[in-house]
């Protein structure tokens, strides 16, 4: 559920290879894209990544980076997994 006032995140999924990027953020509209070539651990980091720079903002990459990595490290011990049923 996102912040009261504020409308939850939209994540869209495509091809980002000519952005040569894994993930993209727009935080004026609380929109992201992630590569949908992506897979396991680093679909997961990505995620986390791209949602980490709409709730910060002002954040520098590498504050965001160090974040989104030790959260995805966590979790993928945790054995939280995509599952498409």
């Amino acid at each position: 559920m996102p912040p009261k006032g504020k409308k939850p995140i939209k994540i869209l999924e495509g091809h980002l290879g000519h952005y040569k990027a894994h993930g993209l953020a727009w935080t004026d509209k609380r929109t992201i894209a992630i590569d949908k070539r992506l897979k396991g651990q680093e679909r997961l980091e990505t995620i986390i990544h791209e949602i980490m720079h709409i709730q910060n903002p002002k954040w520098p990459e590498i504050m965001v980076e160090g974040k989104a990595n030790e959260m995805a490290q966590i979790l993928w011990e945790l054995n939280y997994r995509c599952c498409d049923l």
